[in-house]
């Protein structure tokens, strides 16, 4: 039987720190949730599961001592750097489909 062993990992102070910094800026507040490491028993089989960050509804992810940051799954990376921006553009293009949509059912 094929046994998996889940061990949590905790994010890394200065990646907290730093995402808190750039929410901040936003007028947002980020939920953190750990990532974890995934083991199959008996094999060198591992899997890192990055660390999960929901900013106003989005899904960004990322991994200790990196300095990019992944949106929504692995195939879209962005440099933590670039984040605030990214943010803002995410809020403003939200609140524009709202506006957009509250336009159709209303008018």
């Amino acid at each position: 039987m094929i046994k998996i062993i889940k061990e949590e990992i905790e994010i890394e102070e200065s990646l907290e720190l730093r995402l808190k910094i750039i929410c901040n800026f936003c007028n947002t507040a980020p939920t953190i949730i750990n990532g974890s490491i995934r083991r199959v028993e008996h094999t060198n089989l591992t899997y890192i599961e990055p660390h999960r960050i929901i900013i106003n509804d989005n899904l960004y992810l990322a991994f200790n001592y990196s300095n990019e940051i992944y949106i929504n799954n692995l195939g879209k990376k962005l440099k933590l750097s670039e984040l605030e921006n990214y943010i803002r553009q995410a809020y403003i293009l939200s609140k524009r489909e709202k506006l957009n949509l509250f336009k159709l059912i209303f008018l």
